[in-house]
């Protein structure tokens, strides 16, 4: 694949793995695990970090996230897990993430790109599946500083481009 393809994709997707992570720690600890507020805060973004692992992967068959999270995302009933999740927890689930896109972007191929894959109710080539994941963290993003801005009248800035490949370097 084009190397001017990879690194814009690169950036882009780091940029809003930038956001989401700008968001985590702005949060307050008082908002993080508020369980009044509906979607609660950690929830958000246990689930875009869950779904970001997720897309990545080769296939749905096999997949595990790594511990101490688990496949109950995935249960249409809606499962939510019994305690919040950590800032410190979430922190190091969002580095997986950052780590495994990097990786999936470097090893792009013109074949690979256009392989087809399948998740519950997504399906789409490997590069159309990247776009999807991309605007899932990002929509999620901005709920996120929504969430902020209304809390506590303030919100990370936006990122307008990683400044290395997917950031965090």
């Amino acid at each position: 694949m084009d190397a001017n393809w990879k690194t814009s994709l690169g950036q882009q997707f780091g940029a809003a793995i930038d956001m989401l992570e700008n968001a985590l720690r702005a949060c307050p600890d008082a908002l993080w695990d508020d369980r009044s507020r509906r979607p609660e805060f950690w929830y958000l973004v246990f689930h875009t970090l869950f779904f970001l692992d997720y897309y990545l992967s080769e296939s749905a068959e096999g997949f595990v996230p790594p511990a101490p999270f688990s496949l109950d995302e995935l249960d249409p009933a809606g499962v939510m897990p019994d305690h919040p999740y950590s800032k410190d927890e979430l922190q190091r689930y969002l580095e997986h993430g950052r780590r495994k896109c990097r990786s999936t972007i470097e090893a792009l191929t013109e074949a690979k790109a256009r392989e087809r894959r399948r998740f519950v109710s997504v399906e789409g080539s490997v590069v159309e599946l990247l776009l999807y994941n991309l605007r899932h963290v990002q929509h999620h993003a901005a709920q996120l500083n929504l969430l902020l801005r209304q809390a506590t009248d303030s919100a990370p800035r936006w990122v307008a481009k990683s400044g290395s490949a997917l950031g965090g370097e």
